[in-house]
């Protein structure tokens, strides 16, 4: 019989990463039972955690990257154990320790040295926003508009940001944004273990947002949404956040936007996680799609029990292979029941949709396409 011998000073690095949750684990197996790794590979978090707590985890394990802090587990945990941070805690420890795999790699070293995941050009934000009609932010302009590196650098969503200023400009809304001085939120940075590139980057936006005196600000990611609202604020940051879906229903609310869809297409929506579980918010998107005319249909797994696109926490940087795609999935749910588009909030669940469209041979019977999109061709 093979005994192993404690790692306690793994165990101690884990605690000082903030990953002492484990200490709360009673291993009652929900959380593993839950994970959507478990549908096309494997992730034992029950055992990971037990592991820790004895001080013999593998802290190089491959499976410390896998997951993608979807919530499901935290959301159903009996005892409220943050797992999210136990994994970026591990991820922090291999960060520090340089044992990263090369895409992420290359994606957190193109957020130190350009500002953005995609190894894109930095003067290309500032192009970009200006080439899409958004105007230098002023105080006395309405909203502050932070368009997503994904919007922005991936040729693929960037028809989420087209769309959206198109239909804030119809509505005479006043918004800007200083492309020059912006760089990534870093919330799926900070999730992939890079603890003091998500400060340095917070600040500078932090101190961006602050010297031009925005109060306000609209973001097409959940993911900017989650992380300014609830981590930014920690750092001081003292500003309103608003997904663009909550400024789409509040405009159709009040008439400074009028829809139809002519011919009415069914329409499956995809939860995003940092949309849904994270913040709350299901309802909104879907006033949004009803307003706009579209019949609307339910997936197998919708609201609290959405199934994950799989990009959160770096993940959308990072290669899964073909048959452990949860997005894969999530288009075959959406063609079960009939809809000719599955529509999105999110640049990440976008970007996974539409490859999986493809995929899974999906093409001329589903397509992909954002919430703007579908109310801009709905005017």
């Amino acid at each position: 019989m093979e005994v192993v011998s404690p790692f306690l000073d793994g165990r101690d690095m884990i605690k000082e990463a903030g990953g002492d949750v484990f200490r709360l684990c009673y291993q009652c197996g929900t959380c593993t039972g839950l994970c959507p790794w478990n549908r096309v590979s494997a992730l034992n978090i029950r055992r990971a955690m037990h592991e820790a707590a004895l001080g013999v985890l593998n802290i190089e394990a491959n499976d410390n990257w896998l997951c993608v802090g979807c919530n499901m587990c935290v959301q159903r945990c009996p005892r409220g154990v943050k797992i999210i941070d136990f994994w970026r805690s591990l991820r922090r420890i291999m960060v520090e320790s340089q044992m990263v795999p090369v895409d992420l790699r290359r994606a957190l070293s193109s957020i130190a040295t350009d500002g953005n995941p995609y190894v894109g050009e930095r003067k290309l934000r500032a192009d970009f926003i200006k080439n899409i009609r958004i105007k230098p932010f002023e105080p006395t302009m309405e909203y502050y508009l932070f368009v997503c590196c994904a919007a922005v650098y991936d040729s693929l969503t960037q028809c989420m940001a087209q769309a959206l200023v198109s239909l804030l400009e119809a509505a005479g809304l006043s918004f800007g944004a200083v492309a020059e001085s912006e760089v990534c939120c870093c919330e799926a940075a900070r999730k992939a273990g890079a603890e003091d590139l998500f400060q340095s980057c917070a600040q500078q936006n932090i101190e961006t947002f602050k010297t031009a005196g925005a109060k306000r600000i609209i973001t097409i990611s959940p993911h900017c949404y989650w992380t300014f609202k609830n981590e930014y604020t920690e750092l001081g940051a003292d500003f309103e956040v608003f997904h663009y879906t909550e400024i789409l229903a509040d405009l159709l609310k009040k008439g400074r936007l009028k829809a139809k869809a002519e011919k009415p297409l069914k329409v499956a929506y995809h939860d995003p996680c940092y949309l849904g579980r994270h913040s709350g918010i299901y309802d909104v998107p879907r006033e949004v799609l009803r307003a706009a005319g579209y019949d609307l249909v339910e997936m197998e797994e919708e609201r609290e029990g959405a199934l994950c696109c799989g990009g959160g926490s770096g993940r959308i940087w990072m290669d899964t292979k073909k048959g452990e795609r949860f997005a894969d999935i999530r288009v075959n749910q959406a063609s079960a029941v009939g809809a000719q588009v599955l529509a999105v909030a999110c640049p990440y669940c976008y970007a996974n949709m539409a490859d999986s469209i493809i995929t899974e041979n999906k093409e001329g019977i589903l397509r992909c396409a954002d919430i703007s999109q579908l109310l801009k061709e709905a005017l």
